[in-house]
């Protein structure tokens, strides 16, 4: 691989490098050449390594797996498991190394960092939600079923739950699974929501 190929996906593990321009982004590496940082970058798409869109100056490191069979999954932040007080944000902050059995989704893997115990009860295969634990959610899954556990974004804020449809009086219960009494989330068709994917497993802090 190519020196300037390998600094690009070094800076990706570190920083996000997204709505850069081509020189802002050859200081960082010490390349001067805006054409060909634009060239690299094209060729780490080209081999799967990133996604990237020059018009939009969109860049995402993609999992790659390794010839041990593992993956690595960026972290994109935290989410809330009380009531939803912290700001959902998609910024990279790293990558967790794991086994590719994890799903048989792994392009549209990302991880959050629990916050709050509101979800101590929770069971994704057989291991609970706590404070700290890394959760594992698959982008795809955003029609989840009831009982699924899920991410959703409440007027910009992210949290973790479970998905109860409530069809009668069309609305969506979210609810808690704690050694405390939480009051349930309800949604209605007019609010500010959205799902971001359905969990599919838990890291243990």
């Amino acid at each position: 691989m190519h020196k300037v190929q390998e600094k690009l996906l070094k800076t990706l593990e570190r920083e996000n490098l997204s709505g850069k321009t081509l020189r802002e982004i050859g200081n960082i590496i010490g390349e001067k050449s805006a054409q060909k940082i634009k060239h690299h970058l094209t060729q780490l798409q080209k081999k799967g390594f990133i996604s990237y869109n020059s018009a939009k100056r969109q860049i995402d490191k993609l999992q790659k797996i390794s010839k041990e069979g593992f993956i690595s999954i960026p972290i994109v932040g935290m989410a809330n498991c009380g009531p939803a007080t912290i700001f959902a944000e998609s910024n990279i902050e790293g990558y967790l190394k794991v086994s590719k059995k994890i799903s048989p989704n792994i392009g549209n893997l990302f991880i959050l960092r629990a916050d709050g115990d509101s979800m101590n009860r929770a069971n994704i295969n057989n291991k609970n939600i706590e404070s700290g634990d890394f959760v594992v959610v698959d982008s795809e899954q955003k029609v989840p079923d009831s009982g699924n556990y899920i991410v959703s974004v409440i007027d910009g804020l992210a949290n973790i739950k479970k998905f109860i449809p409530d069809s009668q009086n069309k609305r969506i219960i979210l609810r808690s699974e704690s050694t405390k009494d939480y009051l349930p989330i309800f949604i209605h068709e007019d609010d500010d929501y959205n799902i971001s994917g359905k969990v599919v497993d838990v890291i243990k802090k």
